[in-house]
């Protein structure tokens, strides 16, 4: 069998490791006879790898003692909802709190749109004028803020933060969904981060939420006991019957980084992949990258193909992904929404994959650049 190179935003590649191990285990996890699909969420033998799961986060991100970690499920779009409820929400007839968001790419948008639904949004900065290319500059919060929004990387356009704003006793809250664990992250800094999953943690299924614990107990009556956050604490993310088999596997995720040497480890590969990719688009003739260099993203990297009109570009892409995927590389159509392309190079694509896809990208240049008339990049 020969595996492809997966450039999947998500759900994304997993270690290869972290996939045989589980494999070996599915039918007999930690000798208890059974898969951790059919174990009971409250046994002896799930609650260990819950724990553990936990454990080994805390650990590699550094998590303070005064924070809660919460596995729970609804995806990261699931919390543009829960933390506008829980952080700011209001009783029926009570004026609307307010929360600053900064819109950086579309899942920013999107987020500001939920949250709008129950708090007075304050669009604090915007980088749509230039289609999300950059990160803009972020204002200073207002006092009576109940939050300050991010997204920590924008995994549709390819951009990321690489400095965080200053929001004071404002609590800052992150979306970290395609970054979380790629380098490190001083949680301290946040009041609440988020994470779906299916990036470089593990299956989607599972969302991680780690929120500092005074900003628990704050919502009002009428939300919904599954989105509460204190009820999720207070029962160790075992409310009800939580996704099992994915905090298993991001559990096993979690022990092949720490054996990699951690973040610190994994940041470094990281930047090498990313260094190498970024070197070859902008030298290349044919491919560039639209975002600004101040803000390139280490984990997604979109991509156009450059000089040609509208209709032959978008027809020379699809033969791109078409030829791409047929020589093993995977999943490297952009989004929907913008075109192009993206190679998304999280925790678990190796460096060997990034070099087969420039050796790819190579030759196509090589075999179309001649038929294209090259306007200096523009």
């Amino acid at each position: 069998m020969k595996r492809v190179y997966n450039f999947s935003p998500g759900p994304s590649q997993l270690p290869l490791p972290v996939l045989e191990q589980a494999a070996a285990e599915m039918t007999d996890t930690h000798g208890s006879g059974q898969s951790v699909m059919e174990m009971s969420h409250r046994s002896g033998d799930f609650k260990p790898i819950i724990e553990k799961t936990e454990a080994l986060l805390r650990s590699l991100m550094g998590i303070p003692a005064n924070y809660r970690v919460l596995f729970l499920q609804g995806g990261a779009s699931l919390q543009f909802s829960m933390i506008p409820m829980n952080l700011a929400g209001t009783e029926p007839g009570s004026q609307k709190k307010r929360a600053t968001y900064i819109e950086t790419g579309i899942w920013a948008q999107k987020a500001a749109a939920e949250g709008a639904k129950y708090v007075e949004v304050v669009l604090g900065a915007s980088s749509k004028d230039r289609a999300y290319t950059y990160i803009p500059s972020p204002p200073a919060p207002n006092s009576d803020d109940a939050y300050y929004h991010i997204t920590l990387n924008n995994t549709i356009v390819g951009t990321r933060w690489t400095e965080l704003p200053q929001t004071a006793a404002v609590p800052l809250v992150a979306d970290i969904s395609s970054s979380i664990l790629s380098e490190p992250l001083d949680v301290s800094r946040f009041g609440l981060l988020y994470a779906g999953a299916q990036k470089n943690l593990g299956p989607a299924g599972t969302t991680v939420v780690i929120i500092r614990e005074d900003l628990i107990g704050k919502a009002p009556s009428w939300i919904p006991v599954m989105l509460r956050y204190d009820i999720h604490a207070q029962e160790a993310s075992l409310y009800n019957t939580p996704p099992c088999y994915g905090i298993y596997i991001i559990g096993l995720v979690l022990e092949w980084l720490k054996g990699l040497g951690g973040i610190p480890a994994i940041a470094e590969h990281n930047r090498q992949k990313a260094g190498m990719f970024y070197r070859y688009l902008d030298q290349s003739r044919l491919f560039r990258s639209p975002v600004d260099p101040v803000f390139r993203s280490l984990m997604n990297i979109p991509f156009v193909i450059t000089g040609v009109e509208r209709a032959e570009r978008a027809d020379l892409e699809a033969r791109f992904v078409r030829e791409a995927a047929a020589q093993g590389l995977v999943n490297l159509a952009g989004h929907r929404l913008v075109g192009g392309m993206r190679a998304s190079l999280y925790n678990a694509m190796p460096l060997e994959g990034v070099q087969e896809l420039i050796t790819f990208m190579d030759r196509f240049e090589e075999r179309y650049f001649k038929h294209v008339s090259y306007t200096n990049h523009e």
